[in-house]
């Protein structure tokens, strides 16, 4: 098994789960994401949020890098992260900040 760290964990999975790499695109992306009840800018903050939460960790540079594009500041993503320590723990936040580090650099650059 390889542990070699991959661009897009959707692409990654896409050879084993193929299906499920298609629910990602219709209805996610093409339908949930589209949907005008919630901007794309509230989406990609509580996507955020719920990434922190599940610790998912593969999926965050993909998601933080879109927050960027929706219009979400770094400053905004920063305050997300902190919020969510007290909502799903110390441990998965700072794990959050540590990838948003690595994805995006320190906050104020």
């Amino acid at each position: 098994m390889s542990t070699k760290p991959f661009a897009s964990p959707r692409e990654a999975a896409r050879p084993f789960t193929p299906e499920l790499t298609g629910y990602v695109e219709d209805p996610l992306f093409s339908k949930v994401w589209e949907d005008s009840a919630l901007s794309k800018r509230d989406r990609s903050l509580v996507t955020i949020a719920a990434l922190v939460a599940v610790r998912g960790l593969e999926e965050m540079p993909a998601h933080l890098n879109q927050a960027l594009a929706n219009g979400v500041t770094r400053q905004e993503l920063s305050a997300v992260i902190t919020h969510m320590a007290f909502y799903a723990g110390f441990p998965a936040a700072i794990s959050a900040s540590a990838m948003a580090t690595a994805t995006l650099g320190p906050r104020d650059a």
